[in-house]
């Protein structure tokens, strides 16, 4: 899904308690602040409305700095909202306070009944040990969710009914989201990202916030719009944004190496040392990923190769067999 220009913007409400743990909160919320900043330079307009709200107007961070200019803890969601949920150190989850324990109650009356509307627009978010705040307050169930690895047996006490998944970054249950700590809030926002505003988009704040590798919610395998993309080559960089941007033009080893301002062979050089394939290789990939998305979307096989970039359905049919196997036409009939 990728959002358009005239859809109302989403409510980020980052839920802040006693003692929240600073880099789950700064991590993900720098990532909303550039997806927007990418939007409105391409004229899109802000995606992500960011909000900060506690159970008091000001709050201690985990590393001491004061967080203050909290709103309430809000009763209505006007638009559709994600609910973040920050972590908190290990010392204060033994023996929760009265603010966190008023914020779970918070969760179960305000925000339990949005997650439970079919077909909703609301999501909940859980970063670090944020997911036993979700469990304290009744909103996991049998959902699968994760947490950090050392509070996963906690994690199980205080939601017996729910699917407790290890070793995993992040991950995915309906409107739930959770992820397992620290860091991997960030990957978990940049996939939100990615399903709200592109591939793309989330491959261009990774860049910016330098992630050498941004992972998935199943971690073996990457979209092919970030597979090669675990380098930090400003040259190989640019010429993959080219590609990705705009995967319909007439590329060859002349038109990229003159995006990357080196020659043909230098190019070839350095995409096999960063990226491990060749640029010819991986332009038809992000094509194949482009036509792909196409087909989901309800495009014929004819109009998914024109606009990815595909000189014939042959080409695509080609194409589609050497790196998928089956053919478009399969992949047209499951859509």
């Amino acid at each position: 899904m990728r959002a358009r220009a005239d859809e109302p913007a989403i409510d980020v409400v980052f839920v802040l308690t006693p003692r929240s743990l600073l880099l789950d909160l700064a991590g993900p919320a720098e990532a909303l602040r550039l997806a927007n900043q990418h939007r409105v330079r391409a004229g899109l307009g802000a995606r992500f409305r960011l909000r900060y709200a506690g159970p008091r107007v000001s709050i201690d961070s985990s590393v001491g700095v004061s967080l203050a200019g909290l709103e309430p803890l809000p009763r209505q969601f006007s638009r559709p909202t994600w609910v973040m949920l920050i972590g908190q150190p290990s010392e204060v989850l033994a023996r929760p306070d009265a603010d966190t324990l008023h914020t779970a109650q918070w969760l179960a009356r305000e925000v339990g009944p949005l997650l439970a509307e079919p077909g909703g627009s609301h999501r909940l978010a859980t970063i670090c040990s944020g997911t036993l705040l979700a469990a304290r307050a009744g909103l996991l169930g049998r959902s699968r969710c994760t947490t950090h690895h050392a509070l996963l047996d906690q994690l199980r006490r205080l939601a017996p009914q729910a699917q407790v998944v290890d070793n995993r970054v992040f991950v995915l249950d309906g409107p739930l989201a959770s992820s397992a700590g620290v860091t991997a809030g960030i990957d978990l926002t940049l996939h939100l990202i990615a399903e709200d505003c592109g591939e793309a988009l989330a491959a261009a704040v990774a860049q910016d916030m330098v992630v050498y590798l941004r992972r998935t919610s199943s971690d073996p395998e990457l979209s092919p719009m970030l597979a090669y993309r675990h380098h930090l080559h400003p040259a190989v960089h640019r010429v993959q944004d080219a590609i990705t941007a705009r995967p319909h033009e007439a590329w060859d080893m002349a038109s990229l190496s003159a995006m990357a301002h080196v020659t043909e062979r230098h190019l070839l050089r350095l995409f096999g040392e960063h990226a491990g394939v060749s640029p010819l290789h991986y332009l038809e990939k992000i094509r194949l990923e482009h036509a792909r998305q196409a087909l989901q979307h309800g495009a014929s096989v004819t109009r998914a190769a024109e606009a990815a970039g595909f000189t014939s359905d042959l080409q695509l049919r080609r194409a589609w067999g050497r790196h998928l196997g089956g053919s478009p036409r399969d992949a047209l009939a499951r859509a």
